[in-house]
């Protein structure tokens, strides 16, 4: 499960990334919402607010 004060960190291979992510139980779920990261590289989800960062140094590739 996630805290919403603590960002998911996420390299390459987790792009691209979506909450609810695989790692929270299917109780806690809401609709699927592919994220849109800043130029900071960071995100958040509208629905439950969990905050994700990619991590420093991790190459994104846009298609």
């Amino acid at each position: 499960m996630s805290n919403a004060t603590t960002p998911v960190e996420l390299e390459g291979k987790d792009l691209p990334a979506f909450c609810p992510n695989p790692a929270m139980p299917l109780w806690s779920g809401h609709p699927r919402v592919f994220l849109d990261f800043a130029a900071n590289g960071e995100a958040k989800c509208p629905y439950c607010g969990t905050a994700y960062r990619i991590k420093p140094g991790t190459a994104v590739h846009h298609h």
